[in-house]
C-alpha cells in the first residue's frame, strides 16, 4: 500500500484502539465508583469488559502488520489521554456519567461507523462487532440520563454535565482543517472529513439532549 495510506490507516486504528482501552479504565476508575447502587455497578463493570474487548480487537488487527500496542497497557489513564492530546478529563457526578454515554460516545459511534466502511477491509470487518456493543453502551447512557431528566433537579444537572462536557467531545473529531481526514477520504479510509463528522454527530445527539429537556450548548 502506498506509505501515507498505510500511515493515515495506522494512526487511525492506534487512536481507536487506544481509545477503547481508556474507555475500558473509564468504567472501572471512574464510573463505577459513582455508580448509585449494585446494580449500575454490575453494568459499569459489564460494559468495562467489552471496552476491553474492543480494545485486543485493536491489538490484533494493528499486531498483524507489526504494530504493538502493549506499550498502552502500562500507561495510566490520565498518561494514555494526555498522549493522545485531549485534556483529562474525569468525570465527578453521575450525570456526567450518562452524558458521557448518551452524548459522548456517539462520538466514537460515528468514527466507527465510517470505520465499518473502510477500504482496509481488516479494520472494516473487526470494528463490526464492536458497533453492536456501542449501541448498547449509548441505550445505558439514555436511560441515566432520562431518569435524571425525571425532575427538574435531576434537568439541572445533566445540563451542567453536558455544559461541562460539551467542549471535550468536540475536540475529540480533531480540527477542520485537518488535511490528514481529507485524505483519508480520498483513500476511502473515512467517509467524512473531521469538520463534517462533528457535523453528523451535532445532528444525531441534538434531538437527544431536546427530548431530555435540555439545551445544546453554544
Amino acid at each position: 500500500m502506498p506509505e501515507d495510506y498505510r500511515e493515515i490507516a495506522i494512526r487511525g486504528m492506534i487512536v481507536n484502539t487506544e481509545g477503547e482501552l481508556s474507555g475500558g479504565d473509564d468504567y472501572v476508575q471512574v464510573f463505577l465508583p459513582l455508580a448509585p447502587n449494585a446494580e449500575e455497578r454490575q453494568v459499569c463493570a459489564e460494559r468495562a469488559v467489552e471496552e476491553y474487548d474492543h480494545y485486543k480487537i485493536g491489538k490484533r488487527i494493528l499486531g498483524d502488520i507489526g504494530i504493538d500496542t502493549a506499550y498502552m497497557e502500562k500507561q495510566t489513564l490520565a498518561e494514555r489521554k494526555l498522549f493522545a492530546g485531549h485534556e483529562f478529563h474525569e468525570c465527578t457526578t453521575w450525570a456526567e456519567r450518562g452524558i458521557f454515554s448518551y452524548i459522548g460516545e456517539e462520538t466514537a459511534m460515528v468514527m466507527i461507523s465510517e470505520f465499518a466502511q473502510s477500504s482496509y477491509k481488516p479494520w472494516a470487518e473487526a470494528v463490526r462487532t464492536i458497533i453492536l456493543d456501542e449501541k448498547v453502551h449509548i441505550a445505558h447512557g439514555a436511560r441515566v440520563c432520562r431518569n435524571l431528566a425525571a425532575t427538574d433537579e435531576g434537568r439541572e444537572e445533566l445540563q451542567g454535565a453536558l455544559d461541562r462536557l460539551w467542549p471535550g467531545f468536540e475536540r475529540i473529531f480533531g480540527s477542520s482543517r485537518s488535511e490528514r481526514s481529507r485524505m483519508a477520504v480520498r483513500y476511502g479510509l473515512r467517509q467524512t472529513t473531521n469538520g463534517q463528522a462533528r457535523d453528523i454527530w451535532r445532528e444525531k445527539v441534538t434531538p437527544r439532549i431536546k427530548n431530555l429537556g435540555l439545551k445544546v450548548p453554544e
